[in-house]
Formats: structure tokens, C-alpha cells, sequence
């Protein structure tokens, strides 16, 4: 018998433990790879909160309760970047694009939290040409910030650059069933979790998750479910479902009563509506005196206040509520009706006085596309709106154009009419930020025990307040001498975002207002100057402190017009309830609602029938078109 040879044999009872120890090594890399991912997983969430927060405080709680989803967000961009590996053929290559994903929003939150209180919201990238637009100003403030922002970025862009062709060559490759596995497994499992992010609806998975959605407090809601998570909640608030119960019976059953036989004033009286950019009254800072008063006219006119939605910015939304009587909290938080929801014909102020044979005209010494406006307003009925482009050169006050020559040109332009007129105005000079040298000189004394940046900072805000002053009365003035009765409604659209100034007076613990207190610290922090005058009948008083929701209601009674809905159904709102805000309703006696919707079994029948209203008018069938907005039917040919 011929020997075995060592070919026939040997060898391959050699190879068997070598491709064993093969098998146990690529197993063993593949294990510790996806270790590898898991860690730069864990590492990236905990990143992420920390800029969001701006504290590590709460994050090992966050990463370790049983009962929050600080386990579920790991996971999920575990998934994601193994689908992303798979995807790219590289390992580890998604880091380098989930990292920047995740992070440079996380820290554009925390900043946005510094001026506004409110976490970054999907929405707000719809906005994103308002900011750039407005970065003039704020290099003028902070020169040496903007540019080490600049600076900071092209080195950050560079550095991806580099990294990215440096891991495009040197990071392992997978192999084609790696790939497969990574695609097949991970991408069903991205997608099984976006479908579970309508807050609208229920969820069983989304509940095992230990994702709650707390959609009614913003700031719980990323507190508790993480960055990521509640980023993801707010992704699908475009879309609104119907409130429990809505239909045409629920429109029909609503009462409205028909003000056709009334023909209205005998007279009609032209009407101006002016939101103030920032106006508030400074007196009220704690600890703090100024010397003159600031606005003298405003407060000798003064009808009330009246309860902003919003704080330092989102001027948008303040105005939404003034033009239509409709509310921001029937909408999803931090959601912005002009640039999400105002997609059609809408009932508003100015289709009404059209319908009343006015003139319709909107007026704003700035960009037309600032807000989405040149399409709001023409969804609105406003027969014209008058912009930079169209005004004429406008003295201007620091960046901004002044109030007085923005005033000036509403009377030039109420002296041409022929006809009753509606102004509805927005006005640029109080504008934020309050740089020291805005102004040439400041006729405002700050007297109090402040630090030097804080003292210029209200200084230059002050001197802006008093010139509006000023500018109200020229216009008021102006008005007097009129034939016509005319009507000037005037307000500001939130709280001027002064930075340090609240804390270091005592005014307020943080640089912005809280979004969920009691009602005399949401009043502190919310409540701006509210005037309603007439040439005629002189100041409307003791308004008290109201949404701007029920402006309508107040400026038509002033002029003397009934309507379904404006004077009717937002009559008998404001008759129960004078603030309606996300967080709580206050009665007219000062008692309160908090929480109100929570449970929508439990609402006010009166409030539910105004969210009906709103969602019909503007998501539904506009079942109550005619019946409530008679003006708005026979404008768009609608009318039973």
C-alpha cells in the first residue's frame, strides 16, 4: 500500500483548524464592529444631549431610566448608521454623516433656547431664509462672534472633507452578504419607527419604546423623550387630524346669528391696525428707572394688554391670530401657521372690511417673502401689500426703517383714498438686537444698579420705545383732524428679546420667558401695551388682558359692525374667557383652566366649537363658510 502523500492528507487536516481559527477571527471582528458602532452610538446620543441641554445633569438619568426612551434613541442611530454602513460599503463611515445630522441641530437648539425658550422644531427650518436674511444685524452686535462662527465653520467643512476621503480609503470594506444583512435588517426597522411617530395617534410599539409624546409642553417633551426623539414626535404636525367629533353636524349645531338686516356704522370709519415690533413698556423692569417716561401717549391711551403667544420673536404667529380671530393653541406647538398651514383662502379681517366695501391694504417696510407674507396676505383678501420694494425710501433707524416714516406714509396714503380704508401695518424699528450704538443719541436715562452691557442694551431699546411713542402720536394727531372717524388699534407682538437684562434686574430668573406657569407670571412675561382709539369716541377702556385672538371682536364693536363670527362667536368667548393660550385658559374673573387639552371628553363645548370653527376654515370643509363668514362666501363665490 503507497504511502499518503502530504498533499492527499496532510493538508487538509491542517487547513480544518486554520479555517476554523479564520471563521472565529472574522466573527470576532464583526463583533467587536458592531461593539464599535454601538459605542460611537452611545457616544453620539450623549453628545447631542448635552449641546441640547447645555448640561450633562440630567443625561445619565435620561440614558438609564426604565421608563424614558434614552435606550431606544441608542438604538436607533445604531440602525441607522449599520443601514448606513451597508449603504456606503465602508464600516463606521456614517459617523461622519450622522454625527453632523444630529449634532448641529442639537447645538442650533441650545441657541435658539437662549433667545426664544423653545427647543429647535422641524418647522423652523422653513425659516431658515428670515435668519439668514437678518445676519447683517447680528455681525453688526457680535463682529468678532460672527466671524469666529465663520472661521469655526470652514474649518469644520475642511475637517469632514478630509475625514471623509480619508475614510472613503483606509475604513474596512464590507463584503457584499455584510451589506445585504446590514440593508435588509436595519432600513424595515428605520421605517417601522417613523411610522410611529404621529403623536395623533396611538401606538403599542412607540409605548414599549417608553416614547411618550408630551406634544402640549414642548420643553417636557424634549426633556423627557431626548433631542432626536422629540425632534422626530414634531416631524408630522404639517399634517392635522380632525378633532374628535368634527363633521356637518357638529358646524350646524354650533348657533350663529344673522346680522344681515344690520347695515352696519352709518358712517364707516376708516380703521388702522399697527402691531408694534417688540413693544412693551420698560417700566415695568424691576429695580430699574427711566427717566423720561418712555411712552407717556401709549399709556394715557392705553386700553389693556394684550396676552402674547409667543416671546422675542415668531411675530407671525401674533398676527395670525389678530387677522383672523383664530387661535394658536387649537394648532401642534411650535408650529407656524403662515409657513405651514395658510395654503388657501382664509377668513381674516381685511376679506370681512372688503366685503364691508373698504379698501384692504397691508404695509411693512421689509422683505415681502419675510413669513411667507406675499402669499399669506393674498390668501387673507388683501387687495395689495405694500413692501420695500414698493414703498418709497424710508429714513431709517438704525437697520430698520423708522416708525415715523413708516407712519408718515400710512397718513400719505389715508389722504389719497376715496374710499373707507383697513391698514393693517407691521413695524420694523423696534427690532432686536438692541446694539449700543443704534442710535446717535439716546434720550432715555437708565438709572439702576446694572452691568454696563445690560445699561446701553435697555438704553437703546427705550429710545426705540419712546420714538414709537412719538410716532402713535403724530398718527393719533393726524387722525383728530380728520373728517371721518378713524380708528387706530395698536400692540406689540411679544416681549423684545433683552438677553441679560431680565435676570440681572430681577425682572425674570432666565434671559426668556417660561411658556408654562401660573397666570400672573405668564401675564409678566407675555403682556405687551394694547391701544384701541378712536377719533370720535376716544380710548376703549378696561379691555383688561386679552389674546390676540379677540382683537377682532374689540375693534369691530369699536367701529360699530356685527359679524357671525368676529362680534357673534368670539362675543361670547370673550364674554367666558379672555386668554386662550396651549397651556391654560383664564376667565374673564381670573380664574383658570390649566391643562385644558388634555383630554378633549373634558373641553369647554365652547371651545371645542371654536377649534371646530378654526379647523374648518382652514383644513376642512368649510362647512360654516356661509353661515359664519358671509363676507369670505360671497368673495370666493360660495354663498348658499
Amino acid at each position: 500500500m503507497a504511502p499518503l502523500s502530504p498533499s492527499a492528507e496532510g493538508r487538509p487536516a491542517l487547513s480544518r483548524p486554520f479555517a476554523l481559527s479564520l471563521a472565529q477571527s472574522s466573527l470576532s471582528r464583526r463583533i467587536l464592529s458592531l461593539c464599535l458602532t454601538l459605542a460611537i452610538a452611545f457616544a453620539t446620543v450623549v453628545a447631542v444631549e448635552w449641546i441640547s441641554r447645555g448640561s450633562l445633569a440630567d443625561i445619565p438619568e435620561y440614558l438609564t431610566s426604565p421608563i424614558k426612551p434614552g435606550l431606544t434613541t441608542i438604538g436607533l442611530i445604531f440602525v441607522v448608521m449599520l443601514a448606513l454602513d451597508g449603504l456606503l460599503g465602508r464600516a463606521h463611515l456614517s459617523t461622519l454623516l450622522v454625527a453632523p445630522l444630529v449634532l448641529i441641530p442639537a447645538s442650533v437648539s441650545n441657541e435658539k433656547q437662549h433667545y426664544l425658550s423653545d427647543p429647535l422644531y422641524p418647522s423652523d427650518i422653513l425659516f431658515a431664509r428670515q435668519i439668514m436674511e437678518l445676519m447683517p444685524v447680528i455681525v453688526r452686535e457680535r463682529p468678532m462672534t460672527a466671524l469666529a462662527v465663520v472661521v469655526g465653520l470652514l474649518l469644520s467643512v475642511a475637517g469632514l472633507v478630509y475625514l471623509w476621503r480619508y475614510g472613503w480609503t483606509h475604513a474596512r470594506r464590507l463584503s457584499r452578504r455584510a451589506r445585504t444583512l446590514r440593508v435588509s435588517i436595519c432600513l424595515p426597522l428605520f421605517a417601522l419607527f417613523v411610522s410611529q411617530m404621529d403623536a395623533q395617534q396611538y401606538s403599542w410599539i412607540r409605548e414599549k419604546l417608553r416614547i411618550i409624546p408630551i406634544v402640549w409642553d414642548q420643553k417636557e417633551n424634549y426633556s423627557y423623550n431626548g433631542f432626536i426623539i422629540a425632534f422626530s414626535l414634531n416631524v408630522p404636525m404639517a399634517h392635522l387630524n380632525a378633532p374628535a367629533g368634527y363633521g356637518h353636524e357638529a358646524l350646524d349645531t354650533i348657533p350663529a346669528r344673522n346680522y344681515s338686516y344690520l347695515s352696519g356704522p352709518r358712517e364707516k370709519p376708516d380703521v388702522i391696525m399697527l402691531m408694534s415690533e417688540s413693544f412693551w413698556d420698560p417700566t415695568r423692569l424691576s429695580n430699574v428707572a427711566l427717566s423720561p417716561d418712555p411712552l407717556p401717549n401709549i399709556r394715557a391711551a392705553q386700553s389693556g394688554y394684550v396676552f402674547s403667544p409667543e416671546f422675542g420673536g415668531m411675530t407671525a404667529n401674533v398676527e395670525f391670530e389678530a387677522l383672523t380671530g383664530f387661535s394658536n393653541a387649537f394648532l401642534p406647538y411650535g408650529s407656524i401657521p403662515y409657513q405651514q398651514y395658510v395654503r388657501h383662502q382664509v377668513p381674516s379681517l381685511a376679506t370681512f372690511f372688503r366685503g364691508e366695501g373698504y379698501a384692504a391694504r397691508a404695509i411693512h417696510p421689509f422683505e415681502g417673502w419675510f413669513w411667507n407674507r406675499n402669499e399669506v396676505y393674498k390668501d387673507f383678501g388683501f387687495e395689495e401689500f405694500r413692501t420695500e420694494d414698493t414703498l418709497p425710501a424710508m429714513d431709517k433707524r438704525g437697520m430698520f426703517a423708522s416708525d415715523d416714516a413708516m407712519l408718515k406714509e400710512i397718513m400719505r396714503e389715508g389722504d389719497a383714498m376715496d374710499r373707507p380704508f383697513f391698514f393693517f401695518g407691521v413695524t420694523l424699528q423696534g427690532h432686536g438686537p438692541y446694539e449700543a450704538h443704534r442710535y446717535a443719541e439716546n434720550t432715555v436715562t437708565v438709572a439702576g444698579n446694572l452691568p454696563d452691557a445690560d445699561r446701553k442694551t435697555l438704553a437703546t431699546y427705550a429710545q426705540g420705545v419712546r420714538e414709537a411713542d412719538q410716532s402713535l402720536k403724530m398718527l393719533m394727531d393726524w387722525a383728530s383732524r380728520r373728517e371721518r372717524e378713524t380708528i387706530i388699534v395698536l400692540w406689540g407682538d411679544h416681549l423684545p428679546p433683552l438677553g441679560t437684562v431680565y435676570p440681572d434686574t430681577g425682572y425674570m430668573p432666565e434671559e426668556v420667558a417660561t411658556r408654562k406657569a401660573s397666570l400672573d407670571v405668564m401675564k409678566r412675561e407675555h403682556e405687551t401695551p394694547l391701544v384701541i382709539w378712536s377719533s370720535k369716541k376716544g380710548v376703549r377702556k378696561d379691555i383688561g388682558t386679552i389674546s390676540p385672538s379677540l382683537l377682532p371682536y374689540n375693534l369691530l364693536k369699536t367701529a360699530g359692525f356685527e359679524h357671525p363670527f368676529y362680534t357673534g362667536f368670539l362675543g361670547r368667548v370673550q364674554k367666558k374667557y379672555n386668554v386662550i393660550d396651549r397651556y391654560q385658559l383664564a376667565t374673564r374673573d381670573g380664574q383658570t383652566v390649566p391643562d385644558w387639552s388634555r383630554d378633549e371628553g373634558s373641553v369647554d363645548p365652547l371651545v371645542r366649537d371654536y377649534r371646530y370653527l378654526q379647523y374648518d376654515m382652514m383644513f376642512g370643509n368649510q362647512f360654516g363658510l356661509s353661515r359664519f363668514f358671509p363676507s369670505q362666501a360671497w368673495l370666493t363665490g360660495q354663498s348658499s
